[in-house]
Order: structure tokens, then sequence, then C-alpha cells
């Protein structure tokens, strides 16, 4: 059976009251600027546990391999923690993540809630598990602001309400139609696993993509690693979200190309859509996602639709 077809099995959504798991398995994340995020998911009616990792620290990690390790093992065996919302990104998840041991979380799943260096977990629990995880805010955005139009999707995420979505046409689309599993996350996570127990099958799925801080020479390369690994070539569709705050090229010549100009010579030859300009990932608009499960994908000349179906 291949990986497109094989029975997901979903976590169950919240109800108010219920727990929520804080840690960080990555970078530090101190112990105030928790707090918004703290007051913002008890008006939303839950309650929070939080790990050692908040406001641990070993130099830029949220504590050694062995304390991020430790939290995030007890967040995922805790059986009063109905989700685990992540702290904060950084660097450090792909250090920890071959040694977590899933089976208790296997058996009672939770959901798995955060984005960037957490495209580390949502790869592995999708590529070993097939569970579906939450592409969302974490609690170090929900420290500036946690009434706008990102943490409604957050709650509705939460709470199990449909996802859909509608976005403005961009130049570059692809117009088509396509149905798959969603998948994906940060393209710099995505390709530093090809090859890895946390490689994603990107086959008949529709891949989400986004990034931060990438020089334009490094997006191109990244392109590349997928086209040259087959995970560009047998996709149901694309969706490009954010790739912000792009840094200069080193030296005096130019790239010669935008990173969405990049990613779409990279997919030109492919038939599939393709949808540029989501409003997810490292940026103030990011709606949250359900990776693991089915979506239907619809690029027009006018707009693009991405819903659960």
């Amino acid at each position: 059976m291949s990986q497109s077809t094989v029975p997901t099995i979903i976590p169950p959504y919240l109800k108010p009251g219920d727990t929520i798991g804080i840690t960080c398995p990555a970078g530090y994340f101190c112990l105030d600027d928790v707090q918004p995020s703290l007051e913002a998911l008890h008006r939303w009616g839950y309650r929070t546990k939080l790990g050692t990792t908040i406001d641990g620290q070993y130099y830029t990690y949220a504590g050694t391999d062995e304390e991020r390790l430790g939290d995030l093992q007890r967040m995922l065996d805790d059986p009063e923690v109905n989700a685990v919302l992540f702290g904060r990104g950084g660097y450090g998840t792909i250090r920890i993540i071959d040694r977590v041991d899933f089976n208790t979380f296997y058996l009672k799943p939770k959901w798995l809630c955060g984005y960037s260096d957490i495209t580390v977990i949502h790869s592995f629990v999708q590529t070993q598990l097939h569970i579906p995880t939450l592409h969302c805010e974490m609690c170090i955005d929900l420290k500036y602001g946690s009434q706008d139009a990102s943490a409604d999707t957050m709650q509705r995420a939460f709470r199990g309400e449909p996802l859909s979505y509608v976005v403005n046409s961009q130049p570059l689309n692809r117009r088509g139609e396509a149905r798959g599993i969603l998948v994906g996350g940060n393209l710099t996570l995505l390709t530093d696993m090809v090859g890895s127990a946390s490689d994603l099958d990107t086959d008949e799925k529709i891949l989400f993509i986004e990034d931060v801080h990438a020089y334009l020479y490094q997006i191109d390369s990244m392109m590349w690693t997928l086209k040259r690994s087959g995970k560009l070539a047998f996709l149901a569709g694309l969706v490009v979200g954010g790739m912000t705050r792009v840094k200069k090229d080193e030296g005096d010549l130019p790239f010669g190309a935008t990173a969405y100009e990049i990613i779409y010579d990279r997919v030109r030859e492919y038939a599939y859509p393709v949808c540029f300009g989501f409003p997810a990932g490292h940026q103030f608009d990011n709606f949250s996602l359900r990776l693991g499960m089915t979506h239907t994908l619809k690029v027009s000349a006018d707009s693009s639709l991405l819903e659960e179906s």
C-alpha cells in the first residue's frame, strides 16, 4: 500500500478544559515571552502545562539535547496533555528526533502544533506513523497578538472546524485542480531530511513549502535538491507560502530571479496546479494547515482555493 493511501488516525480535537502542553525542542524561549500565549490559551478555554525547556537554556538551545528530548518525551507520554504546542522554532529538533519514542503517542495520538523547525516533527510523524499534525503559529507568535486572523485559524483548527482558504491570484500560478494529502513545511528542513527516516514521500501529494532568511542561491539549490531526488515530478499540486526576508546574495552580481521565479522554474515542466502567495510561514499571516490530511487545491485565473476534503 502506498503512503498516499495509508489510512490515518486523526487525533481528537480539543474541547474546553483540555490541557495543552508547551515545550521547546529547538531554540531558547524565555519564561517572560511565553506569558502572553498562556493568557491567550486560557482565554480560549484551555489549561496549560509548561515543560522544563521553557526558560531552559544551553547556548542557543532550550536545553541540552538530553533535556529537550526528555521534555518532548514527557509531553508525548503524559495522559493529561491533549495537545502539544511548541514554544518556538530555531534549530535543534533534528538532533533529537531519531531518539523520540512515539509508541505511547501512536496508541493515543494528540495534535502536535507548530512550524519552522517543527517541520522535522511533522515530517517524521507523517512518514513513520501517518498521523496528521498541525502547521500553525506557536507561542512566540502569540506573544505579538492572539486576536488576529492567524490566531483565529488556530482556534478553529484546535476545535476541529473545517479549514478552507481562498487566496488572490499570483502571476506565476498554474491553473488546475488536484486532490491529495497535504505535506510539507519549511523548505530548508525538507531538504535537510532527504534520505533520512523523516524523508517525505511526495508522490500524489499536495506539497506546501515556505522559508525565511535564505539566500536566493540557497533557494535555488534546495529546489534542485527536491527535483533531483524526485520530490517534484509526481506531485498532485504545489502550494508556496511565504519566502520571507530573503537575503541579498553575496558579491556584486545579482542572482537574476526572485524566490518565486526560482521555484516556478524548477516545476515549469510539470502539469500540476501551483499556488503562490499562500498565507503561511514566517510572516504575520500564518494560517493553520492540517498536514497529513486530504485537501483539494483549485487554482483559477482569479484565485486559488485550498480546503480539506
